[in-house]
């Protein structure tokens, strides 16, 4: 299936709709094929908004909400972003038009594999997939200038915190259970953290550990 006129007139119309405003995420989201991170019986459903299916358990976060918490995130060409949660690529590919580097990682061996498969299939080498465990980081890189994350804590991890610099910015969902999560924005002052709520969201939960494929 191609991303023809009219399947993206009707994407970017939808992102339009809940309230994405920004050109320059607009624009990336124009340009990353979500079908290219849609596998099997899905993949006809690739431009609708709404979450998918894909290996290990996870999902595909539905396009209008990529779009929002990659708008919250302000990336700047200059930035450098740690995604935690790889799963499909879709956000870190999204991400990779936006900063200078991209480090993306993932409890499942093969959904990194596959991910990084994609991205250079799609000529995206400002990317970094790594299997790890999410709720640590990545100390080895920080600090980092903006951090996403893209399954759910019941608090913002302290480790994450740690490796987000002066005026870096975080975008993540918390919340206690499935049902009731809150995307929230942390922005990181000098004398400690600003936190804003964005809206109400629902993600797979941010597990400890590595994943068993």
């Amino acid at each position: 299936m191609s991303f023809d006129a009219d399947a993206k007139m009707k994407f970017l119309y939808a992102l339009r709709s809940h309230g994405v405003t920004d050109a320059r995420v607009l624009d990336a989201m124009e340009k990353i094929d979500r079908a290219r991170f849609v596998k099997g019986l899905f993949a006809e459903r690739a431009y609708a908004d709404m979450p998918l299916p894909i290996a290990c358990g996870q999902t595909i976060s539905q396009p209008s909400v990529v779009a929002l918490m990659t708008q919250a995130l302000d990336v700047q060409p200059r930035d450098k972003v740690l995604e935690v949660g790889c799963g499909s690529g879709y956000q870190a590919a999204i991400l990779s038009l936006l900063g200078r580097r991209i480090y993306t990682i993932d409890r499942f061996r093969s959904l990194v594999a596959e991910a990084r498969t994609t991205f250079a299939e799609m000529d995206l080498p400002n990317i970094t997939a790594i299997t790890a465990d999410g709720s640590h980081g990545l100390p080895e890189q920080a600090p980092f200038d903006r951090i996403i994350v893209t399954a759910a804590a019941e608090d913002p991890p302290g480790p994450l915190l740690a490796q987000l610099r002066v005026g870096g910015i975080m975008v993540l969902p918390v919340g206690q259970s499935d049902t009731v999560q809150s995307l929230i924005r942390v922005t990181r002052s000098e004398s400690g953290f600003d936190y804003e709520e964005l809206r109400a969201v629902r993600f797979v939960p941010l597990v400890e550990g590595l994943g068993q494929d």
